[in-house]
């Protein structure tokens, strides 16, 4: 199945609430971008943010400029509809990471819970890590988390890619700098645990 095709049927079929990924707050994330110390108005960019809640949360702390991207457009409705009139002051992007084409040197924050993880061919990483390098401004704050090496080999019906902050970093290369990273036991809404490592990069 097509990925698009995948992740559109995905959240036509489930509540945004029954996905094994769903955050009601997303902590980890919210403390890595507030300890960034980003102004208000920096330009944020949710890759895979979907459904995701991070946005909202982002809102309540007064972030002004947001934008959330996701393969599917359906996912993104569902934020749309929960945020509701607010919704109007994000920009929401249907795209797939490995294919769009962002402005140049315009985000302050990049943000990716487990989209990069998926990116099992080495040829769509390294479009990955490109997009970061044309679109995050030097000195840029880069917020990745990915199934930990002792997490789930699978997600979604879909094979992963398990990394340690190590390998992870890696994966980006000497022009960026790992600033932090913690690990994060994430409870499902079925009660199984999942273990995530998120990396803090610094865009050199």
């Amino acid at each position: 199945m097509e990925t698009k095709t995948h992740w559109e049927n995905v959240y036509e079929t489930k509540a945004s609430t029954e996905v094994s990924w769903f955050q009601e707050h997303p902590e980890v994330s919210l403390q890595f971008i507030e300890r960034s110390n980003v102004d208000k108005s920096g330009q944020i960019i949710d890759i895979g943010g979907g459904a995701s809640t991070l946005a909202d949360n982002l809102l309540v702390r007064n972030y002004q400029n947001i934008t959330v991207l996701d393969i599917s457009a359906a996912a993104l409705q569902v934020a749309r509809e929960r945020i509701g009139s607010q919704s109007e002051v994000l920009n929401w992007l249907v795209a797939d990471i490995t294919q769009v084409q962002l402005p140049h040197n315009f985000y302050d924050v990049w943000h990716d819970r487990a989209v990069f993880h998926f990116l099992t061919n080495a040829a769509d990483r390294q479009k990955y890590v490109k997009a970061i390098m044309n679109s995050v401004k030097t000195g840029g704050h880069v917020i990745i988390a990915t199934f930990g090496i002792d997490g789930p080999s699978r997600c979604s019906g879909l094979e992963i890619v398990r990394y340690n902050p190590d390998t992870l970093h890696n994966e980006f290369g000497n022009n960026f700098d790992l600033v932090h990273s913690v690990s994060e036991s994430h409870e499902t809404p079925f009660g199984i645990e999942q273990k995530f490592i998120y990396c803090y990069f610094r865009k050199g």
